[in-house]
């Protein structure tokens, strides 16, 4: 089969993982990708001139527009990370394609972003530095934190709130755990398990979210929730923008309810300019980077590219949980997952 001829996977992003692309060129596809960050005029001009069996979603947005104008020939869509923000869900299972995610493939990198924004805000690294470059030496009119004896609050124990809390307890932390979706009664892995948010809250010294963004979580930790926690708490927010209410963070942050935030993800991306997210004294800002690791992003690369292979060749993708919409996988494959 020449080049030509190939059936085409378009990514909406500059650039993929190389071992991703050689994977899908073995498997006899042809990859092609859009800019940086494809807005739907580039998107929908880039399906038109490649007509793609499949989109390795990156960046983004993928609404109904978008897939009817890959129809009839799209049957896949493949998230590059554990999420699937950016695709519109019911407009997947109204035209019945494939949803499919890198479930877990990331999980170790963020997870060590995470425990790195809790360490420098612990020690207040950023403003620390901050003076040492405008001539200040604080060695002895400053106090830091030590992590060893905290109270960690984790929303979230799939694959990176497990790992955050492994971590956690190798620094000496005491871990408490909320996930309402985990069976049985206990956790698959160490910390100690609460039956509500509210339960958790009170005693969460540094908080770090870990769950996906959805109908239930789209506002989950707002004015209230952050009246809650001790004074002088830290967030740690590396999942999904919407789940924190950014303006009740900001006032939570003035008000010294909290001490720190280290965030990664928001709501608009990128921040515009002048956004006080990016120039707040108490907010430690990285962009969206927990995952942009060697190992994070050839694993959400190579995750979704075999997901892509698996479906169109009948059969279910290798990571667990990574078929979010069926589509038109058959109802055996599915019964045996």
């Amino acid at each position: 089969m020449t080049l030509a001829n190939r059936p085409n996977v378009l990514v909406s992003a500059a650039r993929l993982a190389p071992e991703a692309v050689e994977m899908l060129e073995e498997a006899g596809y042809a990859v092609h990708c859009t800019s940086g960050y494809p807005d739907e005029q580039e998107l929908l001009a880039q399906i038109a001139a490649h007509r793609p069996v499949a989109i390795l979603h990156r960046q983004g947005i993928i609404n109904a527009t978008v897939m009817d104008a890959a129809a009839p020939g799209l049957a896949v869509l493949a998230r590059h990370g554990a999420g699937i923000d950016g695709i519109d869900i019911p407009a997947a299972r109204a035209r019945g394609l494939t949803v499919t995610r890198a479930a877990g493939a990331n999980s170790r990198s963020v997870a060590e972003h995470a425990m790195a924004l809790m360490l420098a805000m612990l020690k207040d690294i950023p403003s620390v530095v901050g003076n040492m470059r405008d001539g200040m030496w604080e060695k002895t009119s400053r106090m830091t934190r030590d992590i060893d004896g905290m109270t960690l609050g984790i929303v979230g124990y799939g694959a990176i709130g497990s790992k955050v809390a492994r971590l956690a307890t190798a620094f000496g932390m005491k871990v408490l755990a909320y996930d309402p979706y985990l069976p049985g009664a206990g956790l698959p892995g160490p910390g100690e398990r609460v039956a509500a948010l509210i339960d958790l809250l009170p005693h969460a010294e540094v908080l770090t979210l870990h769950c996906p963004l959805e109908a239930e979580t789209r506002g989950l930790i707002g004015a209230t929730e952050l009246a809650l926690m001790p004074k002088g708490a830290i967030l740690v927010h590396t999942a999904r923008g919407g789940i924190v209410d950014q303006e009740a963070l900001l006032a939570a942050l003035d008000s010294g309810q909290l001490s720190w935030a280290g965030i990664d993800v928001f709501v608009k991306e990128p921040l515009e300019e002048g956004s006080p997210f990016r120039t707040h004294p108490r907010i430690v800002p990285t962009p969206h980077l927990a995952a942009n690791t060697p190992r994070g992003a050839t694993g959400m690369a190579c995750g979704a590219a075999e997901s892509i292979i698996a479906v169109l060749a009948g059969r279910l993708p290798a990571l667990p949980g990574a078929v979010v919409v069926p589509g038109g996988l058959p109802a055996h494959l599915l019964a045996s997952a």
